[in-house]
């Protein structure tokens, strides 16, 4: 029986235009609420992203936000893993060595944080509050994690120039314009097994979507395991299932799907 449902939200639960068919939604979430399925976006988005996407209906969600290093429920949050300001400010000064071309975004508990010389703009699809500093130096709070996004989809080679912290921080490319690094061992794995454990909810009770290499770990905590058809052919490879894309409202129809015949 499916108690929860989990799923990333960018090129997974949102379409390319970064919403989602509200209507549709209605009915999932009633059908959800009829069978006391619990549904949470896990997600690299800031939580008051998420919130703000939700409107109303976010405070029935568990959120697994900021590359899912903290765990937000009815505003509150119930889980963090923090990266230390000292090894944040060391792999910020070796991304800055690399290339003063690609954004980074670093995250601490009040706020994503950016150089004065970008644009909020550029951030605000994804994080609800942003500030802007001269300095990374400026930050003296430990960090939620560290977002690099490159237009020039070099990720995967910044990626390996960061190796001498591999064992000191959990870093990702989740594709070309994408790297998310967080405290070590923190993934969405690691942070849906501690929800799991919060909501004594086993894998063979959970149902999972995803689309990015960053998803990988996510659906390794569900048996109902489902790589959208837009998704990278790895995470195809380590989905169970594959359902349709990201713009035809896939996880909400597998959803009502499932639910019904769980329901039958």
């Amino acid at each position: 029986m499916i108690k929860l449902i989990l799923t990333d939200m960018d090129g997974t639960f949102l379409n390319s235009s970064g919403d989602f068919n509200r209507t549709l939604f209605k009915e999932v979430k009633e059908m959800m609420q009829e069978q006391g399925v619990i549904f949470a976006p896990v997600t690299g988005k800031q939580c008051e992203r998420v919130e703000e996407l939700f409107g109303d209906d976010a405070k029935d969600l568990w959120i697994l936000g900021d590359s899912a290093t903290r765990i937000k429920h009815n505003g509150e949050f119930v889980y963090e893993s923090l990266l230390s300001n000292k090894l944040g400010l060391e792999i910020i000064q070796l991304l800055e060595e690399i290339s003063l071309d690609h954004v980074i975004i670093a995250c601490t508990r009040s706020g994503a944080v950016i150089k004065n010389t970008v644009p909020a703009d550029l951030v605000r699809r994804s994080y609800a509050q942003v500030r802007q500093v001269a300095d990374f130096r400026e930050i003296t709070d430990d960090f939620v994690k560290i977002t690099v996004y490159d237009a020039a989809l070099q990720c995967f080679e910044t990626r390996e120039r960061l190796s001498r912290f591999f064992e000191s921080a959990y870093i990702v490319a989740s594709e070309a314009a994408w790297i998310d690094i967080a405290n070590v061992n923190v993934h969405k794995g690691t942070t849906v097994e501690h929800l799991q454990q919060l909501l004594n909810v086993t894998p063979e009770e959970t149902m999972a979507f995803g689309d990015g290499y960053n998803d990988l770990e996510l659906l390794v905590r569900a048996d109902f395991s489902f790589a959208v058809r837009n998704a990278f052919p790895e995470l195809k490879d380590a989905a169970r299932y594959i359902t349709g894309s990201n713009d035809e409202d896939a996880v909400m129809k597998t959803i009502l799907q499932m639910l019904s015949l769980q329901k039958a």
